[in-house]
């Protein structure tokens, strides 16, 4: 072996072990920002009456049971493991030590087990590449879940992919996984309709009010014709989207996956026919 390739083992070493740890990284930032724009982050208050929702997220339902929560004001929180299509509870030993330790300071802990079917929305999202991990932290819409008078529950759920497979895995993959214990409710769309509606009807009976008012004054004016309102139906393709709603702001590609990101909606495309609008 000669001496000047000797000299340049060294520096082939270092490149083999700083590109895997670059390219996780670029993932890790790409992957995250993809979550991101899939499931919106709430957005929590406080004051003296106490904690309350400020902005709404995406609205999330709970498809299996054995998530541990605990009230929002809580500091310690374990988390729920979700691996292999299981969920993992955490220890209830662990569970009673940590409020052993809370009474001994004067304060108690209570603990709740989400249900099936329980709303709630994502507060973080965290990916960890290195650990092949994705934690969402939840908080529970308690207007939704009709709980009177409001607690707030959040946990953290740790989703655990196979070693190694998260730095090669596609968002879409990704939100598969998250989907099975915690899917995107139908009621979030339901949400964003009714409240634009509200805001329609709000609206025309102001303009009715404000013709109202200009008849006892003078002749009305003759109606002029409203303009037909812009619509996007499921099946349709981006771009008949893009000639009724305009260019996004936004586009995220999954692949067989794109999401369009406007102002205040969202419009996913699988393979290339809307499939979902939120």
């Amino acid at each position: 072996m000669s001496k000047k390739f000797q000299d340049l083992i060294p520096g082939i070493l270092l490149a083999i072990t700083i590109f895997p740890m670059a390219r996780a990284s670029a993932q890790a930032v790409s992957l995250q920002e993809q979550l991101a724009a899939q499931y919106k982050l709430v957005k929590m208050g406080s004051d003296t009456s106490g904690y309350s929702v400020v902005e709404k997220g995406t609205l999330l339902a709970i498809q299996k049971g054995g998530i541990l929560g605990v009230p929002y004001s809580d500091q310690s929180i374990l988390s729920t493991k979700y691996e292999g299509g299981a969920v993992h509870t955490p220890n209830s030993l662990l569970s009673k030590g940590i409020g052993f330790g809370m009474g001994k300071i004067g304060k108690t802990q209570t603990t709740h087990l989400f249900a099936v079917g329980d709303k709630v929305y994502p507060m973080k999202i965290d990916v960890n590449v290195a650990k092949d991990s994705v934690t969402l932290g939840i908080v529970a819409c308690d207007t939704c879940n009709k709980t009177d008078p409001p607690t707030y529950n959040k946990a953290n759920v740790v989703f655990q992919f196979p070693k190694g497979s998260l730095a090669a895995a596609s968002a879409g993959q990704v939100e598969d996984t998250i989907g099975q214990l915690l899917s995107i409710s139908s009621d979030d769309a339901q949400q964003g309709d009714s409240g634009q509606q509200g805001g329609d009807q709000q609206q025309g009976g102001d303009q009715g009010g404000q013709q109202q008012q200009g008849g006892q004054q003078q002749p009305a004016a003759q109606e002029q014709p409203q303009a037909e309102p812009q619509t996007v139906e499921k099946g349709q393709t981006p771009d008949q989207v893009q000639a009724a709603l305009g260019k996004p702001d936004k586009i995220v590609n999954l692949g067989t996956k794109i999401i369009y990101v406007y102002k205040d909606l969202k419009v996913t495309f699988l393979n290339g026919k809307v499939s979902d609008v939120q």
